[in-house]
């Protein structure tokens, strides 16, 4: 039996969306062995096979792609057999100078995500910093290409044993997803006074904040890329004392 070799060099949004674990899963139902790798050259994809398998693989590559990947070039080039390759890999990113790749923008949560929050038996119950390959914070957390955690801020977070099990695992949502965390190990939520004092943690801090807004008071949240300045809407006074702070008292206010 006959077997080729290919290599592949894609570049786009391909960096933080699922698109190894993407690879991996169509390059074993496709039964090609190889290797995929992050570089800041793109996504470079070796698969070695038979000619119809390689050519299934090939039509997959760009018919299957992940909800977030888009594709902005692919070049193919034919590479020698390997002898004794059994499997598919894979492989740890690989940095150099420039980049030719796109870093997905911040997605909002996924419907998957949003159930596991609203689950009161999931580990992620309410759990705000909750995501997956599928979403959650890309671009705001990046420091250098190519896209792993060490190069977001997120590496300061080190993953806990349940986390560490989704994130090595290529057949699950949160395989490399660089942001996953959870209660115990992720980000936490607190509410501090204007003496930068801690008044409460986590779904207290929430439940706190919200009647601290209901009762007229302004909060400064902070978020990925800065803080938001928070009131209620409808209330004609919070309203006019932000835009007091603001000095944005000039400004029309309708409230209906």
């Amino acid at each position: 039996m006959s077997f080729l070799r290919r290599r592949y060099t894609i570049t786009g949004q391909v960096q933080g969306v699922g698109f190894r674990p993407f690879v991996f899963r169509i390059a074993t139902e496709n039964h090609v062995t190889g290797t995929v790798r992050n570089s800041p050259e793109g996504v470079i994809i070796e698969v070695q096979a038979p000619p119809e398998q390689i050519q299934n693989f090939g039509h997959d590559l760009t018919a299957k792609l992940p909800p977030l990947a888009q594709i902005v070039t692919l070049e193919q080039a034919d590479r020698p057999t390997l002898e004794k390759e059994t499997d598919f890999c894979i492989l740890h990113s690989t940095a150099g100078q420039g980049n030719s790749v796109l870093i997905s923008p911040d997605v909002a949560t996924c419907e998957d995500c949003l159930a596991d929050m609203r689950d009161p038996d999931n580990p992620r119950y309410r759990y705000p910093f909750t995501n997956c390959t599928n979403c959650g914070p890309r671009y705001t957390i990046t420091r250098s290409i190519p896209y792993d955690r060490p190069a977001t801020s997120m590496a300061c977070f080190e993953l806990c044993d349940s986390c560490r099990e989704e994130y090595e695992n290529p057949l699950n949502r949160r395989f490399h997803a660089q942001p996953n965390a959870c209660p115990e190990c992720g980000p936490q939520v607190w509410l501090t006074d204007t003496e930068d004092s801690v008044q409460a943690k986590n779904q207290e801090a929430l439940e706190q904040l919200a009647t601290e807004l209901a009762a007229g008071k302004i909060a400064a949240v902070k978020g990925l890329g800065g803080f938001h300045l928070v009131c209620d809407a409808c209330s004609q006074q919070s309203v006019l004392e932000l835009r007091t702070r603001k000095i944005h008292g000039a400004k029309v206010l309708r409230i209906s």
